[in-house]
């Protein structure tokens, strides 16, 4: 086995090596087939886009590319390259990553999720509903992998309170099952003794005994299933509510934000998109979609039973709701009293959403309103609430020590330090936003995505709502083998200029693009949290993809459902805007300009 890795591992490295030498050799073709600096940057965009799907080079890597490749290729200079990559979308991002390590800090998240746990009760199906509800709400916040790594851990604690460890129970069946199958492989059958013999003779009630044991049999059998099939069911919703639970704030997950930093590049006066307009849309998207997937998943692995909700439990059920019961119950008091740090990191957690959320919320003036306009962003409320965090004590500041003093002068600890952040936000994650907004500035500066909307003359025909189930059926199956930033920052480009040609507000298909990034569901490799649930060894390929199939037939109709209902009314999606009709003059005129160069060029030859 050990050489086999070796060998796995060797042939992994030749295949990065060959992707990393051939990828740039592959794509010449691109800069001779299209006009000069849209061929360029094309080129740029496939070459990073391979390194993105094939992870020839780390996504962070991969995301620097535009700063070397962009000047060099005569595409941008690097004065319009390298502020992209710390835009005010990229320090939202930050303060809500921030954010998230102070909760981690303090334990907040735990003390919240055992919480809901022991408000819903201990029968399956509530567990599951709570597992959801709770990592759910953690990744509005939180990054998706952060808030499964976080859950998992409890759910394995109280699955082994209920029906004991699942890898003891597994081996012995495996052993059984192996003694079995080497009997047979080897033709040997067991020769009845004399005492089984004359066993066989006894008289009716010894035969009814034996019919009653193989009755208990089968009921352990039973038994066995439904604890497997809960162990699954537990384990598949917590990935999948992470995913859901993602979409429903602008720094949930970096999708979100790629759309919005993409909004400011094509369509600067666009300002209909910000924390409270996205709130609004996506949190009742979420709790129907979470409500909806619990539904499918408690039915499907047995945590709801259609067919016999009437019958009564068995003892050993119901003692092990009693130990799951106790064993959350124990884990909740082990956390001791609630400390003056977390009810200040629930404080500022809470003012860090009420704020972002009162902004602009459209519906009414928000509190930005009193300042001067264009002035206040999302990021100067998000940054703003996380610098507190660093100087704010973390114990309960005494007015005597002030007048004491024969008082000690000993430094307080405050709510999060800066050598905590460093080691624990991803900062990966910020170059890897920066790398999407470069190409996406590359795109509009050469004039590349103009070309693309050349291109999609045959799509001019699609009625809007079928290009909208259209597009979210793709990204959501593209991005089950691809990074879901990766996958956004690719598409969102050519969505902007398909919507300026279907004539429809570009948000009506960005939107779906954007959220149908995070409807990956039917593969381990689809997501980081789908990965780390699979890694437990419960899970298998195939329970996977049966549940996740469902699920991403769900959620396209229920994204259909909410871009043709209230995301109308929100973001004004019934009109073609003024913000896109601008841009599209500006772009009519590019391609006329283009049209006339090539023209020239071909008279020349």
């Amino acid at each position: 086995m050990a050489a086999l890795g070796a060998l796995v591992k060797k042939a992994w490295s030749v295949r990065r090596f060959v992707v990393l030498l051939c990828a740039p050799l592959a794509l010449v073709p691109v800069l001779l087939s299209l006009p000069a600096k849209e061929g360029r940057c094309l080129y740029v965009i496939l070459l990073m886009a391979l390194y993105w799907c094939t992870e020839a080079l780390p996504l962070a890597v991969t995301a620097l590319l535009p700063i070397v490749l962009f000047p060099f290729l005569g595409i941008l200079p690097s004065n319009k390259v390298c502020p992209q990559y710390f835009l005010d979308t990229n320090f939202l991002f930050l303060s809500g990553l921030i954010m998230a390590s102070a909760i981690e800090e303090w334990n907040l998240h735990r003390r919240i999720a055992l919480r809901v746990l022991m408000l819903v009760g201990v029968q399956p199906a509530r567990l599951i509903l709570g597992m959801m509800l709770t990592t759910s709400f953690l990744s509005m916040w939180l990054s998706n992998t952060a808030s499964t790594a976080m859950m998992l851990p409890i759910a394995n604690a109280i699955l082994k309170s209920l029906f004991g460890d699942k890898d003891t129970s597994k081996d012995m069946n495996r052993e059984n099952e192996e003694n079995q199958a080497s009997l047979q492989q080897n033709k040997l059958y067991t020769v009845p003794t004399e005492m089984q013999f004359l066993a066989s003779t006894e008289d009716k009630d010894l035969a009814e005994e034996k019919e009653l044991s193989s009755d208990a049999l089968s009921d352990l059998k039973k038994e066995e299933e439904y604890k497997t099939n809960i162990w699954k069911g537990f384990l598949i919703s917590i990935p999948y509510a992470a995913s859901i639970g993602g979409t429903a704030t602008l720094t949930g997950t970096a999708p979100n934000l790629i759309l919005l930093g993409q909004l400011k590049s094509y369509f600067p006066e666009c300002d209909v998109v910000n924390f409270g307009s996205w709130f609004m849309f996506a949190f009742p998207l979420m709790l129907i979609f979470l409500l909806m997937g619990w539904l499918w998943i408690s039915i499907l692995y047995g945590g709801i039973n259609l067919r016999g909700w009437k019958t009564k439990k068995s003892n050993i059920r119901v003692d092990a709701e009693a130990r799951a019961k106790e064993v959350i119950k124990e884990d909740y008091q082990k956390l001791g009293p609630t400390k003056f740090a977390e009810q200040a990191i629930f404080f500022f957690f809470c003012m860090f959403a009420i704020m972002l959320f009162s902004r602009d919320p459209k519906f009414i003036p928000g509190w930005a309103s009193l300042f001067a306009p264009g002035f206040i962003s999302d990021a100067v409320t998000g940054i703003t609430i996380v610098i507190i965090l660093f100087f704010f004590p973390s114990q309960k500041p005494s007015f005597r020590w002030w007048f004491d003093l024969k008082a000690p002068n000993t430094e307080t600890q405050p709510l999060l330090t800066w050598r905590k952040a460093q080691e624990t936000v991803p900062w990966n994650i910020i170059l890897l936003l920066g790398g999407g907004f470069a190409m996406a500035k590359g795109c509009e500066e050469s004039g590349l995505s103009v070309w693309i909307g050349g291109r999609l003359h045959p799509l001019e025909g699609v009625p809007p709502p079928v290009a909208v189930i259209l597009i979210t059926v793709v990204i959501a199956l593209f991005t089950e083998f691809a990074s879901n930033t990766a996958t956004i920052i690719i598409f969102l480009p050519v969505l902007a200029e398909l919507a300026i040609r279907l004539k429809v507000n570009p948000l009506y298909l960005m939107i779906p693009g954007t959220i149908g990034c995070s409807y990956a569901f039917m593969l381990p490799v689809s997501t980081p949290p789908n990965s780390i649930a699979f890694s437990s060894g419960h899970l298998m390929v195939k329970d996977m993809a049966r549940t996740g199939l469902l699920m991403n037939l769900m959620g396209v109709l229920l994204l259909s459902l909410a871009m043709n209902t209230w995301a109308k009314s929100i973001f004004q999606l019934g009109t073609f805007p003024a913000w896109a009709n601008i841009h599209a003059e500006n772009a009519t005129s590019l391609v006329t300009a283009v049209e006339n160069v090539t023209l020239s060029a071909l008279n020349k030859i």
